[in-house]
């Protein structure tokens, strides 16, 4: 279900997101969530942080409190989300 916040080209690279024909790396997925998150202008203070034996959620969670961090806005981080997909399908092709 699309985000009452999300543009209709993010929508569009979200949704292509799940045709690739490939899963992308790790670090690439990491990517994708944390700036899916800005972008959709999740919370992270909101989030609980995951436990400690749960280690993907834990790696998410750290890589998207990294970019907030660093100040990513919203609008830079759905301009990062449509390139990063755009680069994706070029490199995996979608299904």
């Amino acid at each position: 279900m699309a985000e009452a916040s999300r543009s209709p080209a993010l929508q569009k690279a979200w949704d292509s997101a799940l045709t690739l024909a490939k899963a992308p790396s790790n670090e690439e997925k990491l990517d994708m969530y944390a700036y899916g998150k800005i972008a959709d202008q999740k919370d992270i203070n909101g989030t609980a942080k995951p436990g400690m034996f749960d280690m993907v959620g834990k790696a998410k969670y750290n890589h998207w409190k990294k970019l907030v961090d660093e100040g990513v806005t919203p609008e830079q981080a759905e301009a990062k989300y449509i390139e990063l997909v755009e680069t994706l399908k070029g490199k995996y092709g979608t299904k």
